[in-house]
C-alpha cells in the first residue's frame, strides 16, 4: 500500500505541503505519488504550472501519476497536449482523469499520445453506477479504475439489514464489514480503491482486505443486499 492520493485543491496546495513533509527521508522509489490539477489550472501552460507547483509543494523529483480532477472549461485536447508534454519532460510518469463518464474518458483518451492510465471516480455499495457502463468501457481501454470514498461515509451501515448481510458475509471470512466491502468492490482486477484511514489499525484493517476472496454467494448476496438500483443522475457513467 503505497499510493498516496492528494489534489492541489486540497487545502489549496496545503494537503500537499503535509504529503511532502511525510515522505521526505522515504526512498522515493517506495512511493506511487498522485495528485491533480483543477480544471480551473487546466489550459496548456496552466497544466504545466500546476504540476510545477505540486511538485514543489510535495518535495519529489517526479509525480507517479497526474490527474485532471474533473472535466472543466478548458479544451480537453489542451489539457492532454500539456499531460503528453509532462510525461516527455519527466514531470510525471502517467496521467489520467477524474470523475469523467465514458465518452469524456473516451475523448481524453483519443487526444494523449502517452496512455491514459486510470479514471478515478465514486465508487461505493450505496453507489455502483460505474458497473452499469464505465467500468467495463474502461477494462476494454486498459484504463485503470480507481475508487474514491469506497465506504460511502459510512452509509452501508446505516441499514440494519445492509449491515446484517456484510457481517454474515465478514464472519464466514473471519473479517470486518469494511474488509468485506474493499473485497466486494475490488473483485474486478482492473479496479482498486482508495480508502480513508484517519487511524493505524484502520489502515492495517483496509491492508488486510488484500487477502479476503469473495466467493459467488457472498457476491450474491451483497448484491442483493445493495442493488444497482435504477439509473439516476450517474447513469452515464
Amino acid at each position: 500500500m503505497n499510493h498516496i492520493d492528494t489534489a492541489e485543491m486540497y487545502g489549496s496546495g496545503r494537503v500537499e505541503e503535509l504529503v511532502g513533509d511525510a515522505i521526505a527521508g522515504i526512498e522515493r522509489e517506495r512511493l506511487f505519488i498522485v495528485t491533480k490539477v483543477m480544471p480551473g489550472n487546466a489550459s496548456f501552460r496552466g497544466t504545466l504550472a500546476a504540476a510545477e507547483r505540486s511538485l514543489e509543494r510535495l518535495r519529489c523529483g517526479y509525480l507517479d501519476l497526474l490527474l485532471l480532477h474533473w472535466p472543466g472549461a478548458h479544451p480537453l485536447e489542451e489539457t492532454m497536449r500539456a499531460f503528453d508534454t509532462l510525461v516527455e519532460r519527466g514531470k510525471t510518469r502517467f496521467v489520467g482523469v477524474s470523475n469523467f463518464d465514458v465518452e469524456e474518458m473516451i475523448e481524453a483518451a483519443g487526444y494523449l499520445r502517452a496512455p491514459l492510465a486510470c479514471n478515478q471516480v465514486l465508487y461505493h455499495l450505496g453507489e455502483r453506477g460505474i458497473e452499469r457502463r464505465l467500468a467495463a468501457a474502461a477494462r476494454e481501454r486498459r484504463i485503470a479504475i480507481v475508487a474514491y470514498t469506497p465506504f460511502g461515509r459510512g452509509a452501508f451501515l446505516r441499514s440494519a439489514a445492509s449491515r446484517a448481510a456484510l457481517e454474515r458475509v465478514a464472519e464466514k471470512h473471519g473479517a470486518t464489514a469494511r474488509q468485506v466491502v474493499l473485497a466486494f468492490l475490488t473483485r474486478d482486477p482492473n479496479l482498486f480503491t482508495i480508502p480513508k484511514a484517519s487511524r493505524l489499525e484502520h489502515v492495517e484493517e483496509n491492508a488486510r482486505a488484500g487477502k479476503l476472496e469473495l466467493d459467488a454467494a457472498d457476491v450474491a448476496a451483497i448484491e442483493e443486499a445493495f442493488p444497482l438500483g435504477a439509473p439516476g443522475p450517474l447513469a452515464t457513467l
